[in-house]
């Protein structure tokens, strides 16, 4: 079932996601897979109504088990763009019946732009913005095991976004960018122990949790 108005306009992103290049082992790179154009071949084809009614014709019972499956294409993209964005990174891999962290580190910038993965008509996007903005806030982050471990917390203390509450108590979309919302001090929280730190620490932290907030 087609839900947009003109089809082809389905698989169009609000900016051109070509030009990313994107960073392996980046946010970047996992946002770009996860809403990668995805083809549905062989087992994985789509059920069609249409095609059915087109082939056995409209009084095809569906308990005859008569269907037709169609080649078909998905893509996964951000129709309604929210007010904080949470990411959350897969830390556990399979192997066999076991399961193990994952240790390796994944690179995210202080601002992120969610334009690329979002579908050309997003809802809450002013008219000819071409960027998605969101400013880093929060970081969790775990030591240790599957089995066993600590959670520890990065948060930035940082002046009011006016435009956040207008998005969350109005549903106004941001119209411009206030540089300030992106600055201020960043803590690393560990229990009831609290230390202020730089940026840079808080970028080479093993991210389990992302926090970003909305600019523009």
């Amino acid at each position: 079932e087609v839900l947009t108005e003109d089809p082809e306009m389905a698989f169009c992103s609000l900016a051109n996601r070509e030009d990313l290049n994107p960073e392996e082992g980046s946010i970047h790179h996992c946002l770009y897979h996860f809403t990668r154009n995805e083809k549905l071949t062989e087992n994985n084809k789509l059920l069609c109504d249409v095609c059915t009614q087109r082939h056995f014709g409209p009084k095809n019972i569906k308990n005859e088990k008569k269907y037709v499956y169609t080649n078909a294409r998905k893509q996964m993209l951000i129709s309604l763009a929210p007010p904080i964005l949470t990411l959350h990174l897969k830390r556990f891999q399979q192997a066999g019946f076991n399961l193990r962290k994952v240790n390796r580190h994944v690179k995210f910038p202080e601002v992120i732009d969610l334009a690329p993965f979002c579908t050309v008509k997003c809802k809450n996007v002013a008219e000819g913005n071409t960027r998605v903005l969101y400013s880093l806030y929060g970081v969790v982050e775990h030591s240790g095991t599957m089995r066993s471990g600590h959670y520890t917390a990065y948060a930035k203390v940082r002046s009011m976004n006016n435009h956040l509450c207008d998005l969350v108590l109005q549903g106004q979309p941001p119209q411009a960018l206030e540089t300030e919302s992106t600055e201020g001090q960043w803590f690393h929280i560990s229990d009831t122990h609290v230390q202020a730190v730089s940026a840079a620490r808080v970028l080479s932290s093993q991210a389990y949790l992302l926090f970003y907030e909305r600019l523009l």
